[in-house]
């Protein structure tokens, strides 16, 4: 479960000041899988970041009971100047996991050969998504924070992301944003609507969907 306790969000943009979320109180319900939705410029990847404590909010507090994920696929947690074995032995300390079989597991995963034991800052985006990738799925989460589901790497490659990821969320719980009504569709139960600072909560994905449909006109 996470909790908004007045949650604002602002930052500058070219044309000014740009409202992500202003005085949001809300709870995200444990044992739900929520898609979001919102307008292109929303602000749905800061949401994403704020959720998992990788923003701060500018006002109010989150409070996460359980363990939240970093969003998946996402590579700015990760020390780029280290190797991609030293990133995954130290995420698995912080998380208190066995240390050799998350290696294993994510360089298994990864499937970026001798790069795994070069500097991040050699990779190119798709390893760096590959390994954040992996390195996500290594950790047994409460909830698992997603802006789009990454799809990286040949069409084998990306079926055996998918089949990963299902086995997590078997276990699990997601909050979704994705582009793609359809993966929503597969993966969420009720949808939630971001827009002009507020985000509004349904309790069916239906509902969500109606109210976006109004928005995109």
């Amino acid at each position: 479960m996470i909790i908004f306790e007045g949650v604002s969000k602002d930052f500058k943009t070219r044309n000014g000041r740009k409202t992500v979320l202003r005085d949001v109180s809300i709870e995200f319900p444990e044992g739900r899988n929520i898609g979001i939705f919102g307008l292109n410029g929303a602000g749905k990847s800061t949401l994403i970041k704020i959720l998992a404590g990788a923003e701060a909010p500018d006002k109010g507090r989150v409070i996460r009971q359980g363990l939240v994920s970093f969003p998946l696929g996402f590579d700015s947690c990760f020390h780029h100047s280290m190797t991609g074995r030293e990133n995954v032995r130290f995420i698995a300390r912080v998380y208190g996991l066995n240390v050799d079989e998350t290696v294993d597991y994510v360089q298994w995963f990864a499937e970026i050969g001798s790069y795994f034991d070069m500097p991040m800052n050699t990779y190119s985006s798709g390893m760096r998504s590959k390994l954040a990738f992996g390195t996500c799925l290594a950790v047994n989460f409460d909830v698992y924070l997603i802006d789009e589901i990454t799809e990286v790497g040949d069409s084998r490659f990306r079926r055996k992301a998918l089949q990963e990821f299902q086995k997590r969320v078997l276990h699990a719980d997601i909050i979704l944003v994705s582009h793609n009504i359809d993966t929503i569709r597969n993966y969420c139960d009720m949808g939630a609507v971001l827009h002009d600072g507020s985000l509004t909560l349904y309790n069916s994905l239906e509902g969500a969907m109606e109210h976006y449909k109004v928005l995109a006109g």
